[in-house]
């Protein structure tokens, strides 16, 4: 038996398409097929499941499991509950891996799967991996036993064990998505006041898009604060690894930007640290980093990215622009946003601060959203290597890390090939508003001459 993936669901750092057109049952049913056979030739025999709340996803995990128990390992399925839950459950179970069935933050008719293999992100070429080992049919056989666990509560008691005191008045959105009877159950044991948007799962989305990088999709937070006066908004993704946040005045806070508050109790406890941040962020974060005299290490986009160059350096802490933070100090080193929302209130009471007043604490920069422009797969890293190589010739201060980050007086701007996404990924941090102006006029005339159209 053999099968073939869709070139374009074989991401970076996971699996992800259109359910019922780039992506199948039977895609489902081969990724555990070849998952499961690359655990068991590492040695492995037992993996964790887990789903969100994507209408799709039980029977992409019941695809996935019958795939994996045919492989001949056995399956422990933890059931609903977002991504950080899975990987709980990696960490603390005795399996030798994990997969999640999860959209993220895409649009509803989108699933997939992150997967992780002996405590490492599985990616890259070990996604590639698993298509050629379907299109030979060069798969274990065997006859896997499944059982249940629910973890939920115990999941939650790990994420209370990093509360440091405080007592605040907090809304908390979990957008329909997966993460919302974890928060529920948090909430009831956290002191102070806690209003809950959306935390009914429901797979539809009904309310807004569980995207917490697209301010849009915090217009219901935002009210929520304003309306109750409350200290603060916190907001998740669809399968709860993405953090958002809004202050008391409705202002959104970034992932660059919580990471930044993050970071002061923990250089304060761990002096000189090194801590790993994405090419989206700002400078105003790695000038922060090095003032309380830690080390910071600019590195690639992407949650396995991330993750894989934490553990590489020993890092404490690390996080991304679009809301990502991974904890290896005190906890297990993936991407957690509830954990995250737990660290950011102890942050903020170990600072005896207002979260708007440490926002403000910051250095101001003015930056453009993230902006994706849609062009071909088969295009958008060409037009990244066009870019560059025109840099190049011209003598621009350019880091490659990601794509390219240009330096000039006036701040920077990036461009790089999304990881998730048919387009190409933009952003520009100026000192002031006339510098950004320029910054964004560069980009433009970078993109015109290779073909492309920015949308205003």
């Amino acid at each position: 038996m053999t099968h073939v993936f869709a070139d374009e669901i074989l991401r970076a750092y996971d699996i992800r398409g259109r359910v019922g057109d780039t992506l199948t049952e039977a895609d489902a049913y081969a990724v555990g097929r070849g998952f499961a056979t690359r655990v068991r030739r590492a040695g492995g025999r037992r993996i964790a499941v887990g789903y969100d709340g994507r209408t799709h996803a039980p029977m992409l995990e019941a695809a996935l499991v019958a795939g994996l128990t045919a492989s001949g390992v056995d399956v422990v399925r933890v059931g609903l509950g977002p991504s950080p839950m899975l990987y709980y459950a990696t960490a603390t179970l005795e399996v030798d891996g994990g997969v999640q069935v999860t959209g993220s933050h895409n649009p509803a008719e989108d699933n997939g799967f992150k997967l992780v293999m002996q405590g490492n992100s599985f990616c890259g070429p070990d996604v590639r991996d698993l298509a050629r080992l379907a299109a030979a049919g060069d798969w274990e056989e065997g006859a896997g036993n499944v059982t249940d666990a629910d973890i939920l509560d115990l999941y939650v008691g790990r994420l209370l064990a990093g509360y440091a005191g405080g007592t605040y008045r907090i809304g908390w959105d979990a957008g329909n998505g997966a993460a919302g009877p974890a928060i529920r159950a948090l909430t009831a044991q956290l002191p102070g006041e806690h209003h809950l948007l959306f935390c009914d799962i429901d797979g539809t989305f009904p309310n807004h898009h569980p995207d917490p990088t697209v301010e849009a999709n915090l217009a219901h937070l935002q009210a929520l604060v304003a309306e109750k006066r409350l200290d603060f908004g916190l907001a998740f993704d669809g399968d709860g690894d993405r953090i958002g946040a809004v202050d008391s005045t409705g202002r959104v806070l970034w992932g660059d930007e919580i990471l930044s508050i993050l970071v002061a109790p923990l250089l304060a406890e761990l002096p000189g640290s090194t801590i790993v941040a994405d090419v989206k962020s700002s400078d105003a974060l790695f000038e922060r980093i090095a003032a309380l005299g830690g080390r910071s290490v600019m590195w690639r986009t992407g949650h396995s990215e991330i993750k894989t160059k934490m553990k590489e350096l020993g890092a404490p802490l690390a996080g991304e622009l679009s809301g990502h933070i991974f904890f290896g100090h005190e906890y297990y080193g993936f991407d957690d946003a509830l954990y995250a929302a737990v660290r950011l209130i102890r942050a903020v009471h170990l600072s005896g601060q207002p979260l708007t007043e440490l926002r403000g604490g910051t250095s101001a920069r003015v930056a453009t959203p993230e902006w994706r422009v849609t062009v071909p797969e088969a295009r958008k890293t060409h037009v990244v290597e066009e870019v560059a190589a025109r840099l190049s010739a011209a003598g621009a201060r350019v880091t490659t890390t990601d794509g390219v980050r240009v330096s000039t007086d006036d701040g920077w701007w990036l461009l790089r090939a999304s990881n998730t996404q048919a387009a190409l990924t933009l952003r520009a941090e100026g000192r002031d508003a006339e510098g950004l102006e320029r910054l964004v006029a560069s980009i433009d005339a970078q993109l015109a001459d290779s073909g492309v159209r920015r949308a205003d």
